[in-house]
């Protein structure tokens, strides 16, 4: 008979890139949330522990998934051929970071802040999962809602969007020899958060 570990590893593999909710899960293992984080942490040690695996347990917002660890980036990325930071250019990253701390902002409200059309950069934040449309404005013209993916979340290692960095704490390391803010250096993606 399978374990209660056993059944949420299978649970997570089958519910791919989508995972599954807390909530979710604690029906279909019959378990309260706190034996639910305890199972996670459990799965989480044992797959950080053996060397041969590649998969790792995230959580992210209140949602379970199983995805690849950072130890096999490089593989992953040549796979997907996504390797953000050498094929998105600066545009599409400023782009996001008002996106990740503006959201849901419109893309006339984004031309506004950077004072040049944005549209193109957008599309390729779309295309590449980390943006999305969130339903549409009430005003004239009705223009689309962008706000950022689970993806994001997942990619940069944050579990939250209350886990970016506060702006007004960025200390002058994170400002580039331009006087630019790299919104996304503050944060390690080769340690994402742990679910301890």
């Amino acid at each position: 008979m399978a374990t209660k570990l056993a059944e949420l590893e299978s649970l997570l593999y089958l519910a791919g890139d989508t995972g599954v909710e807390q909530s979710n899960l604690c029906q279909l293992l019959e378990v309260k949330a706190p034996a639910l984080r305890e199972l996670a942490k459990k799965l989480t040690q044992k797959l950080s522990e053996d060397k041969n695996s590649g998969l790792q347990i995230s959580l992210i917002k209140d949602t379970y998934k199983m995805t690849t660890s950072y130890d096999v980036a490089e593989v992953v990325e040549k796979y997907y051929q996504k390797d953000l930071s050498k094929t998105l250019s600066q545009s599409a990253l400023e782009i996001l970071a008002i996106v990740a701390y503006r959201q849901p902002i419109t893309r006339i409200e984004i031309d506004e802040i950077r004072g040049v059309n944005s549209a193109g950069a957008i599309q390729t934040l779309i295309w590449r999962g980390l943006v999305k449309t969130s339903g549409k404005k009430d005003v004239p013209g009705h223009p689309n809602l962008y706000v950022t993916t689970d993806y994001f979340l997942q990619y940069f290692g944050y579990e939250s969007l209350a886990d970016l960095p506060v702006i007004e704490d960025f200390e002058n390391e994170s400002i580039d020899e331009k006087g630019q803010v790299d919104l996304f250096k503050a944060k390690d993606s080769n340690n994402p958060q742990s679910l301890d």
